[in-house]
C-alpha cells in the first residue's frame, strides 16, 4: 500500500509513527527543505478544456473561475481550486520558524509532506517543559501545517507531547480552540499568525496548570464509564447517538493499566489518565489503513477531533 507520507525528516529519536529521514540537530532550513521533501513550489495554471467539432479536436478553451495547482518538480497535479485561492508554499511553512529557531530557542523536530504534496507541515519544540507528579514529563511544540486540496486551512497549533508515551494533544488557548487558522481565501501573514498565536510562557503555564488539576482529580468508577461514553458516542440532535463500543473498551483498558504511563501517579485513577487513554488510543491504537493515515487523522482529521472532545470532557470534570 502506498504511504500518505511522501517524504519527511526529523531530529532526535524516531517519531512515534516511525517514518522519515533522521537529521542532526540545528540544521539550516535549506537542509530541512531537501530532506523533508519540501524543496519544490506549487505552481498554478488556468483550467483548460478541449472542444470537439465533427469528431475532431476543436479549440482549447479556458475556464477563468478555477485554476489547477501542480508541483514544480514532478508536474504532478495537486488540486483544482477557485481562481481566488491563495497558495501557501512549502518554503513558507519552514520560513515561519526561521526567527523562532535562530532567536527564540525553538528547534525543528519534524517536517514533511503528506498525500503527494497536498498537505505539508513542520513541528518545532518550543523549549517549554512541564512535569507532573510521578516524573510525568511533557514538552511544548508549535505545529504549522497547510493543504492545497481544500481539506486544511493554514493552521498554527500549540501541541503538547507527553514523553512517556509520545501522545500528542492540541493545547487550547484562552479556553477556546488552540489553533490559528488562515483560510486560503486570504493571504498568509506569518507575523500576524505569531502575534495571534501568542507564543509565550503564559500559554504553556496555563495549559500545565490545567493538566495538573486533571492529575489531582480522582475518578469514581461511575464517572469513568460516563466519561468514555460521552467521548465515544456520536450524539445527534435527531435521536440517540451511536457508541463505538470497541474503541471505548480499548481506551478503558489503556486507562486501567495497559496504557504507557498509566501507572504513573499523575494518571492512575485520575482525569488526566482518562485523557491520556484517549490520546494514546488515537495516536497508537485506533484502526487505520497505515501508520501515516493514523498520523494524518491524529493531527488533522477525526482523530484530532476526538482528542479535542476528550480534552473538553476532562476539563469539565475538573471545573
Amino acid at each position: 500500500m502506498a504511504h500518505l507520507v511522501e517524504t519527511m525528516a526529523y531530529v532526535g529519536a524516531t517519531p512515534w509513527h516511525g517514518l522519515g529521514n533522521q537529521l542532526t540537530s540545528r540544521q539550516p532550513l535549506n537542509v530541512w527543505a531537501k530532506q523533508a521533501g519540501m524543496d519544490w513550489d506549487i505552481r498554478e495554471t488556468p483550467v483548460r478544456y478541449v472542444t470537439e467539432s465533427a469528431g475532431s479536436l476543436g479549440a482549447i478553451m479556458s475556464f477563468e473561475d478555477s485554476k489547477v495547482l501542480f508541483r514544480s518538480d514532478t508536474h504532478a497535479p495537486l488540486s483544482v481550486v477557485s481562481a481566488r485561492y491563495k497558495v501557501v508554499q512549502p518554503s513558507e511553512i519552514l520560513e515561519f520558524y526561521r526567527d523562532l529557531t535562530e532567536v527564540s530557542g525553538f528547534e525543528l523536530e519534524t517536517a514533511g509532506v503528506l498525500k503527494g504534496g497536498r498537505k505539508f507541515w513542520a513541528l518545532a519544540r518550543t523549549g517549554q517543559t512541564g512535569t507532573l507528579k510521578g516524573k510525568d514529563v511533557s514538552h511544548g511544540y508549535v505545529l504549522l501545517a497547510t493543504g492545497c486540496d481544500g481539506t486544511l486551512a493554514t493552521t498554527a497549533q500549540f501541541t503538547n507531547i507527553r514523553v512517556v508515551c509520545n501522545n500528542t494533544l492540541a493545547i487550547a488557548l484562552n479556553h477556546q480552540s488552540g489553533a490559528v487558522k488562515v483560510p486560503h481565501s486570504t493571504t498568509f501573514d506569518p507575523r500576524a499568525v505569531k502575534q495571534q498565536l501568542g507564543i509565550s510562557v503564559s500559554t504553556w503555564d496555563d495549559f500545565m496548570y490545567r493538566m495538573k488539576a486533571l492529575s489531582e482529580r480522582k475518578m469514581k468508577h461511575s464517572e469513568v464509564q460516563s466519561y468514555f461514553l460521552k467521548v465515544f458516542t456520536d450524539f445527534t440532535p435527531k435521536g440517540p447517538g451511536v457508541t463505538n463500543e470497541r474503541a471505548m473498551a480499548k481506551a478503558l483498558s489503556l486507562f486501567e493499566g495497559a496504557g504507557r504511563g498509566a501507572d504513573l501517579a499523575s494518571s492512575k485513577g485520575t482525569a488526566y489518565g482518562l485523557l491520556n487513554a484517549v490520546t494514546e488510543f488515537v495516536d497508537h491504537e485506533r484502526r487505520a489503513r497505515s501508520t501515516d493515515h493514523r498520523l494524518d487523522s491524529a493531527w488533522f482529521g477525526q482523530g484530532a477531533s476526538l482528542k479535542q472532545k476528550a480534552l473538553d470532557q476532562a476539563l469539565l470534570l475538573a471545573a
